[in-house]
Order: structure tokens, then C-alpha cells, then sequence
């Protein structure tokens, strides 16, 4: 898949999340305007609780609104925003024109004494259950801008206004409260630290937010590096190969090096295949795949192909191993102890390996939509003719020349030399003493 495709998927799958949470939000919402409007209809009088009732209705009738447009063929990136930002203007606008106590002769100013500020901050909240950086910045800028509106009308229309300057310096408790009880006490300074405060609290949370986003988007291109892998390898991938397959985003370009390679190939399956039903030799093959290649992996080596009853394995393709040579071998003698040891599906096998070591070209090759890492080169068509050669020889293993001279160890034995076809000069055999 592309970057693109990638990043593609990723919008969608947050577009997918926004859509959840701010339904999940508007629900909220709604359950929590139904009880303010409701407690603040029972609790501030019987003249108010219509004014009260209404307003919850309104915002009720926006949220059903909205809840209704969210996934429908109205929705758009853009109207979460217009809804938020209607209501952060009905707040302001109840705020700026609505008389603070009807019956009474209270300037309208003493509103910003009832602590109604906190409800932007439930706005707040059903943008930050969006799980949108964006939305929740402009619920931040909008609602400072519609708190600060709200205010700046209402002290345009004072004759007369007084700020925290004009108390006195050092004031005695009277004089202090002379001027901060006063009606015509607006705290103008008060008021651009709320409005302060509540943008950086916004951007705070859309920078959480930002990075949450980021988290999860790395964590669902690794997964997919990890799907990759999986599809080409299987489960037993060494870390290093992980790593690096992860950061080509399972891309894996073609390469040309020198590696090794090991084709183990079980002896007697025909006969096997004659006197087993289909479910068994599955069974069979499956437990015995899964078990020869975790042991491959131990060493540093991936499984790329199985090949009716073989496997095929490389070391230093596709993850770079400068002991390669030496991982072939131990491989080769680990899967000879585990079928020694170990029985399949209750069926005991017996197996054949031939490793050799040369330039090899690695990639991913496929066509229709379907592609799997691959390997050629002498080394391969060697070791397919040393795992064969093994019935001649009476061996178990049987390791090339290219591989024995970087093994360090006195373990192997050498068989002595053989005509390989398509090979010039004869090849070096060895066997594990």
C-alpha cells in the first residue's frame, strides 16, 4: 500500500472516530442541558423557568439536529464546526441581551458575577469528544472571542465603569469593597483572564490531541508493516528482520548479496501422502512448519517459500546478518533435533538439508495483485542439489564449501567434491560430524 493509501485509510479511520465521539458527545450534551435547564428552572423561580426551559429546548433541537446530519449524506468535515460555533454565539448572545434579573434593577454587567463562564466549557468538552485538534482549537478561539464580545457589549452601554486600578493602593477592607461590590464594577482584567485562560486550555487539549492522533497513526503503520510481514513470512520473523521490513512498510526493494540458504525437505512423503488421509497430512505439515520455522527464526533466518514438504530459508536476505553462514548451520542441526525429538501431528518425520552460500537476488515478485518474496541464484539451485545429494551421500545435512570456510567450529566433516550442474568447477561437500 502507498503512502498515500496509507494516509488515505488513516483520515478515514479518524473521520470514523470523530463521527463516533461526537455523537457520543451529543448525547452527553443533551442529558446534561436537560438537567442544568431543568435545576435552574426549579431553582431560580417560577417567572424565570420558561426563559429557562425554552433555552434548554433550543440547544436539545441543535443536538438532535446535529446528531442527525453526522454520517448522513449532509455531513461535511466543516459542520461540527458551524454547530459548535452556534452554539458559543446563543451562549454569548443569552449572555450579552438577556436581562440578568428580570424584575429587578441588577445592570446587566452583575451576569459575569453569576458564574455562567463554566458552561463554554462544556462546549469545551463536546468538542473535545470529536477527537479533532481542529474543532477543538476554534471551540478554544471562538468561545474566548464570544466571552469577551459578550462583555465588551455589555460595558459599552455602562455610563460609568470601575477596574481593579481603581481601588486604592493598600485599601482598607471598606475600601476594597466599596469598588468590588459597586454595580458598576466591570474587572475588565478579570474577564481577558478568562478568556486567556480558556483559549490556552483549548490549545492545550488540541495539542494532546495532535499527538494522541500521531501515536495512533504510527501505531496502525506499524501494524500494518506488521500485516505485511506476516502475509510473506508468517508469525516467526526475527526481531532485526521485523525492524527492518517495518521501516520499508513491507515494501522489501530488491537486493543483490551474498547469502545463505537452506532447503530442508522431508524424506518419504509420497509414501506418506499414500497411507495418510488429506486431513492428516495437513495436520502433519502444518505443526511441522510451524515448528521448523520458529527455529529458523531463532537464527537470524526467515522462512520465504514452502515448497510442497520443503522449506526454503535465507540468511542476511532480507535483514543484513554477518554470521550467516554460521545461523545456516546451526538451523540445519536445530531442525534435525527437532524431528529427532518431536513428533507431528502424532506422525515422526525424517529430513534432508542442503546449505549453501553465494550471491543471491531477493525481492518481491507476483503479478494479479499478489506478490511473494522470492530468492535466485547459485546458491539456491545448490542447495536444492545438496539436500538431494544426501540420499547418495547417506547424510543428513550436507553444507558447501562457500558456507564450511567462514564456519569457525571444528563440527563439520568433509565429504569430499562433486560435479553440480550449471557449476563450472567441482564443489566442496560437508557434513556435520
Amino acid at each position: 500500500m502507498s503512502q498515500m493509501a496509507q494516509k488515505a485509510e488513516s483520515d478515514r479511520m479518524f473521520y470514523a472516530a470523530e463521527q463516533a465521539g461526537l455523537k457520543l458527545a451529543i448525547k452527553g450534551r443533551i442529558v446534561t442541558v436537560v438537567f442544568v435547564s431543568t435545576l435552574l428552572a426549579v431553582t431560580r423561580g417560577v417567572e424565570r423557568a420558561p426563559d429557562y426551559i425554552l433555552g434548554g429546548m433550543v440547544f436539545v433541537a441543535l443536538g438532535l439536529l446535529h446528531f442527525r446530519i453526522i454520517g448522513s449524506s449532509l455531513d461535511r468535515p466543516w459542520v461540527k464546526y458551524v454547530f459548535i460555533t452556534i452554539d458559543i454565539l446563543l451562549l454569548s448572545a443569552a449572555i450579552a441581551f438577556l436581562p440578568a434579573e428580570p424584575d429587578t434593577q441588577v445592570p446587566q454587567v452583575m451576569i459575569f458575577r453569576f458564574q455562567v463562564f463554566p458552561f463554554y466549557f462544556l462546549i469545551l468538552a463536546v468538542a473535545a469528544f470529536s477527537f479533532s485538534p481542529g474543532l477543538v482549537f476554534w471551540s478554544g478561539v471562538a468561545g474566548a472571542a464570544g466571552w469577551m464580545a459578550a462583555f465588551l457589549h455589555i460595558r459599552s452601554g455602562m455610563e460609568r465603569t470601575l477596574e481593579w486600578a481603581d481601588i486604592p493602593a493598600n485599601p482598607t477592607p471598606e475600601e476594597f469593597l466599596a469598588v468590588f461590590l459597586d454595580t458598576d464594577f466591570v474587572a475588565s482584567g478579570t474577564r481577558m483572564q478568562e478568556a486567556t485562560i480558556f483559549f490556552i486550555v483549548a490549545t492545550l487539549i488540541a495539542i494532546v490531541m495532535w499527538r494522541a492522533r500521531g501515536v495512533v497513526r504510527r501505531q496502525l503503520e506499524a501494524e500494518r508493516g506488521v500485516a505485511a510481514i506476516s502475509q510473506l513470512f508468517g508469525r516467526f520473523v526475527p526481531q532485526a528482520v521485523a525492524d527492518s521490513m517495518i521501516r520499508q512498510e513491507g515494501t522489501l526493494d530488491p537486493v543483490e548479496r551474498e547469502a545463505t540458504v537452506l532447503i530442508a525437505d522431508v524424506e518419504g512423503f509420497t509414501a506418506l501422502t499414500e497411507t495418510k488421509g488429506a486431513q492428516a497430512i495437513v495436520d502433519i505439515f502444518n505443526a511441522y512448519f510451524e515448528a521448523a520455522s520458529e527455529v529458523i527464526g531463532t537464527h537470524n533466518g526467515v522462512v520465504t517459500q514452502f515448497i510442497g514438504d520443503a522449506v526454503l530459508a535465507t540468511f542476511n536476505v532480507p535483514a543484513a546478518d554477518p554470521e550467516h553462514r554460521q545461523h545456516g548451520i546451526h538451523a540445519a542441526v536445530d531442525l534435525l533435533k527437532l524431528v529427532e525429538s518431536n513428533t507431528f501431528a502424532g506422525e515422526r518425520l525424517t529430513i534432508r538439508v542442503g546449505v549453501s552460500t553465494g550471491l543471491v537476488i531477493a525481492g518481491n515478485v507476483g503479478g494479479g495483485g499478489r506478490a511473494a518474496y522470492t530468492v535466485y541464484g547459485e546458491a539456491v539451485n545448490l542447495a536444492s542439489r545438496l539436500e538431494s545429494l544426501n540420499k547418495e551421500q547417506g547424510t543428513l545435512i550436507l553444507v558447501s564449501g562457500t558456507t564450511a570456510e567462514g564456519h569457525e567450529e571444528t563440527t563439520l566433516t568433509k565429504v569430499g567434491q562433486v560435479d553440480v550442474r550449471g557449476i563450472s568447477d567441482a564443489v566442496d561437500i560437508y557434513t556435520v560430524a
